[in-house]
């Protein structure tokens, strides 16, 4: 009975998600582009998906990897070995990374690269990093100066990159720290941060979805110089692809063993390594394993729903959307329905509502979690203008990352410690998977109407990173103020 309960709260929320932007989309279709009523109804059927896609993972994510990240972490600090604690972080961060919805989706995406190998790379970024978060908690070493040494040495090395995958290598980051790993990497820092008994061990639980984030663009940066791509013909069937998508309406009976397939191979490892884990250490009650293991089971069958929702039916009719809204004055109108979707898409993010909670909590109460909604609100709707601005002009996303990452790290110094890793942590939330799902292929079907295949990696990339970055800023600026 509770946990049907729970199951129709988890359904709510992603009702609350998914919704606004599947009526914005209608509204848009019934206004200004009208659409192939097959392409309407493979688009109703995926909202459909979704919804009970994102409720039964959520759910089982909070029943099955929050609770595994709790467990280890817990287990972790009690043995007091460093070197294990490292070695179980990194291989945790790179299972639980290869699981994430919001990862899958972009790398699907991504033209110029091989899927599998953008995933790995990605996982091992977070894996790396996740390390470094179990020193920086144990040892008590500042965020803020972790912070601005790693942005310094990724920014070099991005100007030093190959242009083409820069904002590839920055929404890698972004999605990275989706619905699967923020909970999971808060707890098992939540875990660690117990070992320590002075009074700034639970402020410094926080920061870690912010540091972690950093991992992927470092490692996909890397991935750019040694990895070798043909750009063109990647490109021109990533796009054929998704025309096809549109136009046939491809049938969700047979795009199903695809992704049950891909979601058996993306769980599998953090399956196996828990199970090791219980058999070698961990040793729980059965009622307790049994909980696990039903959560997994819910995780599976809603990332089989939500990816196949999107793949076949969400996606496809935001590229076919920002197509269409190039042709004559409709143009203009990309920055204002962007905003729009940025403000309804982290207004009902599952996500920015634990995390709201638990920042009203921690500050008992003076930065109320409306405050913070209406912090995160402001700062991802003007993500969704810039991101489209950026689409129009071709202007390169580093105009807007420098001058963005420099206006957070100065704001580090003004505000209270908390604060900042408070916002950087709002920054990988907020990138959530309605970000993903729709704005990014929104942003694709414009830039390819607009400027060929060539311009997507460049150009249509970044919704993801911008999106991220935002908060950093207007989450310290509440900070000044409080």
């Amino acid at each position: 009975m509770y946990r049907k309960q729970v199951l129709l709260e988890k359904l709510k929320e992603a009702a609350a998600s998914v919704l606004p932007i599947s009526l914005i989309v209608l509204t848009i279709c019934f206004v200004l582009v009208p659409v192939d009523t097959g392409l309407m109804l493979s688009f109703v059927l995926a909202t459909a998906m979704l919804i009970l896609g994102m409720g039964l993972f959520t759910l089982g994510a909070e029943m099955s990897m929050s609770k595994i990240g709790n467990y280890m972490g817990a287990k972790l600090t009690k043995s007091r070995r460093l070197g294990l604690i490292l070695i179980v972080s990194f291989l945790l961060g790179v299972a639980i990374t290869v699981a994430e919805p919001d990862l899958q989706v972009l790398a699907a995406n991504v033209p110029e690269i091989d899927k599998t190998v953008l995933i790995l790379t990605v996982s091992v970024g977070v894996g790396i990093f996740l390390m470094l978060c179990m020193v920086r908690i144990l040892f008590g070493i500042s965020l803020r100066l972790l912070l601005i040494v790693f942005y310094v040495l990724v920014f070099l090395a991005a100007f030093l990159s190959d242009q083409g995958i820069l904002a590839v290598a920055f929404d890698s980051g972004g999605v990275t720290t989706g619905p699967m790993t923020v909970p999971f990497i808060m707890a098992l820092g939540v875990g660690v941060a117990s070992i320590r008994s002075d009074e700034n061990a639970k402020a410094d639980s926080f920061g870690l979805v912010g540091l972690c984030s950093i991992g992927p663009i470092a490692s996909v940066l890397l991935l750019g110089a040694i990895y070798k791509t043909q750009p063109a013909q990647a490109e021109s069937e990533a796009a054929a692809a998704i025309t096809n998508t549109v136009a046939l309406g491809r049938d969700y009976l047979h795009a199903f063993p695809e992704y049950l397939k891909e979601v058996t191979l993306a769980l599998l490892p953090i399956v196996v390594f828990f199970l090791i884990f219980q058999i070698v250490s961990l040793r729980l009650r059965k009622l307790p394993f049994l909980r696990v293991m039903v959560g997994i089971l819910y995780t599976y069958a809603g990332l089989v729903l939500f990816l196949t929702g999107v793949n076949v039916g969400f996606s496809p009719v935001g590229y076919a959307l920002g197509a269409a809204l190039t042709e004559g004055w409709k143009l203009w109108l990309l920055i204002p329905l962007a905003m729009l979707m940025g403000w309804f898409i982290i207004n009902a993010e599952p996500a920015v509502h634990i995390l709201n909670r638990q920042v009203e909590d921690l500050s008992a109460g003076a930065i109320s979690a409306r405050a913070m909604g209406m912090s995160l609100s402001i700062a991802v709707s003007a993500a969704g203008g810039l991101a489209m601005l950026r689409v129009i002009t071709g202007v390169s996303i580093m105009y807007f990352l420098v001058p963005g990452y420099f206006i957070a790290l100065a704001l580090s110094f003004f505000v209270p410690r908390t604060f900042t890793a408070i916002a950087f942590d709002s920054g990988g939330v907020a990138s959530g998977p309605m970000t993903a799902t729709f704005l990014l292929p929104f942003a694709m079907g414009a830039c390819e109407a607009i400027g060929g295949p060539e311009r997507i990696v460049s150009d249509a990339f970044g919704v993801v990173a911008m999106v991220a970055m935002t908060p950093l800023i207007t989450i310290q600026l509440l900070g000044v103020e409080y």
